[in-house]
C-alpha cells in the first residue's frame, strides 16, 4: 500500500507584527505550498491503484486562532481543511483513505526552531514522537478522517468546540505567551 505522509512543517514564536515576514512566507512554502504540491504529484498515481492514501499531519493548533504563532496555527488550520476536504471528494469511491493527524504539544525539537523558549505551551505535558507515529499509524487503518492524538488532545478539542472564540483567542494567546 502506497501513502503519502505530509509531516514536514515549522512554527514561528512571537507577534506576526515582529517576525520577519520572509520566515512567515517560508513556513507557508514548507506547512502549505509543499503539502498540496506533494499530494497533488502522488495522490493521481495513488488513485489509479485504489489502493494506499495520504495521510496529513496537522495540529491541535489547526482547530483554533493561534495570537502568538498565528502564521503556524493558519497553516494547519489549512492542513485540517484541505485534508477533510480531500476525504469528502475521495469518500467511498476510491478506495483511497486520506486522514489528518493532528497531534498535541510533541517532543520534538518544534519548540527550539520556533524559538519558544518561556512559553506555557512548552511546559505543557506532550507526547514522544513515537507515540503519536503509532498513534497515527494505527489511526491510518481505521475509519476516521481527522484522529486526535492522545486522550488529554482529544478531551481539549472537545472543550475548544465548547468554548467561544473570543475566551480561546485570550487562552491561546496566554499560552503561547
Amino acid at each position: 500500500m502506497d501513502v503519502l505522509v505530509n509531516n514536514a512543517g515549522f512554527g514561528a514564536h512571537g507577534r506576526f507584527s515582529e517576525l520577519s515576514l520572509q520566515r512567515q512566507l517560508e513556513m507557508i512554502q514548507v506547512n502549505v505550498t509543499a503539502l498540496t504540491e506533494l499530494t497533488g504529484l502522488f495522490l493521481p498515481g495513488i488513485l489509479e491503484r485504489h489502493c494506499g492514501g495520504v495521510l496529513n499531519v496537522a495540529s491541535v493548533a489547526g482547530f483554533v486562532p493561534g495570537p502568538g504563532m498565528a502564521v503556524y496555527y493558519a497553516t494547519k488550520a489549512f492542513v485540517l481543511s484541505f485534508t477533510e476536504a480531500l476525504a469528502g471528494e475521495l469518500a467511498d469511491t476510491t478506495g483511497v483513505k486520506v486522514m489528518a493527524l493532528c497531534p498535541g504539544s510533541t517532543k520534538t525539537n518544534f519548540f527550539k526552531v520556533a524559538h519558544v523558549n518561556n512559553a506555557q505551551l512548552v511546559r505543557v505535558a506532550s507526547m514522544s514522537a513515537m507515540e503519536v507515529a503509532r498513534q497515527g499509524h494505527k489511526s491510518f487503518r481505521g475509519i476516521g478522517v481527522v484522529v486526535v492524538s492522545g486522550w488529554k488532545n482529544r478531551l481539549l478539542v472537545v472543550l475548544i468546540w465548547l468554548t467561544p472564540r473570543p475566551l480561546i483567542r485570550r487562552i491561546v494567546r496566554k499560552i503561547n505567551g
